[in-house]
């Protein structure tokens, strides 16, 4: 079982930090890792390029090894939004043919295809969770297959629900999508690098992961996951790193090709000599606890939580329903959840609100304490 990581972070004594799903801490390594990038901004090195072309590659490869995908698979974006353009600037669209999301998920991935739908004359089908269901991630996936028929283009959701931390059935959902000839996209942000997630069993064509929450990278740093139907696709950006020839810092021919497998969407300028050992730390650290122990560790967090349950002081999904790192508690009606997070940050308890939710989301690096904290200051405010 792993043990409490708290050691490698510089989280501060008392604060309960138990919101990794909105921003991660950094690492004290990568923390090391960014200040020696910037150092180096001083007098730059001349092998600087060659260095970070070595890195990049060396980073995409543990990338594709951690969702099980090839590394021309891979490439650098910095947001999901980045990632979500890619899909939406290639996939065909037509009047008539609808796009399935489901209602509620995180907005970029809802706006990439309202402004699609809206310019091709397509439907936005935004599938709602069904109410009070008392299995609703069931009930939720059920809905959306429901929703996927002959005219549907693409089917577009998180790999869970970034609310409450609701399961998706991804291998019916992409399965159902192949049915018909949609394209499958993907948004692993609140998934890859705490939960199991394997590309070449689900076959989607994009997915999208930020680095700063669960990769443990820094902001404005991720990568997309291309499948093999828009590997070949057409750019939006057209940009000196993305075309064939560009590791050779010293050429200055023009080329028309691009260069192999998914480079052809790296964002421009993704060698950043701060950001991308910031995340290599943090992927070569997430990889190293493993996927499924992370969510061992978060279960056994969690248990702390079963009391309020009980006193119905809060409801939370069945654990079959929903992952470990991610859990949204449901409070009585009437409480008003501003004041509730408001109340708990004067305490050192950081937590978000999303949606209607209470949404907790620990890591490696919290404790049985945190979440005592947790439940001790949310009984004081629901007095």
């Amino acid at each position: 079982m792993l043990s409490c990581q708290r050691d490698l972070f510089s989280l501060p004594e008392g604060l309960h930090y138990l919101n990794c799903a909105a921003r991660a801490p950094l690492l004290k390594s990568a923390e090391a890792v960014g200040i020696a990038g910037l150092q180096g901004q001083r007098v730059p090195e001349p092998l600087l390029n060659e260095a970070s072309y070595r890195l990049s590659e060396g980073l995409r490869t543990q990338l594709g090894q951690l969702i099980n995908a090839p590394a021309d698979a891979i490439a650098f974006a910095p947001a999901a939004s980045y990632g979500l353009a890619i899909a939406a600037h290639n996939v065909p669209l037509r009047r008539g043919q609808n796009a399935v999301l489901p209602d509620g998920d995180f907005p970029s991935d809802v706006y990439a295809w309202m402004n699609r739908c809206a310019e091709a004359g397509a439907e936005l089908r935004l599938v709602p969770c069904p109410p009070d269901a008392e299995r609703p991630a069931r009930a939720w996936s059920e809905h959306l297959l429901e929703a996927i028929d002959r005219h549907t283009a693409v089917v577009n959701l998180s790999t869970l629900n970034w609310s409450d931390g609701l399961r998706f059935d991804l291998a019916a959902i992409g399965a159902r999508a192949r049915e018909v000839g949609a394209w499958f996209v993907l948004d692993g942000s609140q998934t890859i690098g705490a939960a199991p997630f394997d590309c070449a069993a689900l076959q989607p064509d994009l997915v999208v992961c930020v680095g700063h929450k669960w990769l443990l990278g820094p902001y404005q740093f991720g990568f997309v996951a291309v499948g093999e139907r828009l590997r070949a696709a057409r750019p939006f950006e057209q940009s000196w790193g993305n075309r064939a020839g560009s590791e050779d810092v010293a050429g200055s021919a023009y080329h028309t090709d691009y260069r192999p497998g998914a480079r052809r969407f790296d964002v421009g300028e993704h060698g950043n000599p701060i950001a991308l050992p910031m995340l290599n730390e943090g992927v070569q650290q997430v990889a190293g606890w493993g996927a499924s122990a992370i969510q061992a560790y978060c279960a056994q967090l969690n248990r702390r939580l079963e009391p309020l349950c009980r006193e119905e002081r809060a409801r939370m999904a069945p654990a079959d329903q929903r992952y470990e790192h991610i859990v949204g508690l449901s409070l009585p009606p009437g409480v008003e959840l501003p004041r509730i997070v408001t109340g708990l940050r004067a305490r050192k308890v950081h937590v978000s609100q999303r949606r209607t939710s209470l949404r907790v989301s620990p890591h490696v690096y919290n404790t049985p304490e945190d979440m005592d904290a947790l439940c001790d200051a949310l009984t004081a405010l629901l007095r």
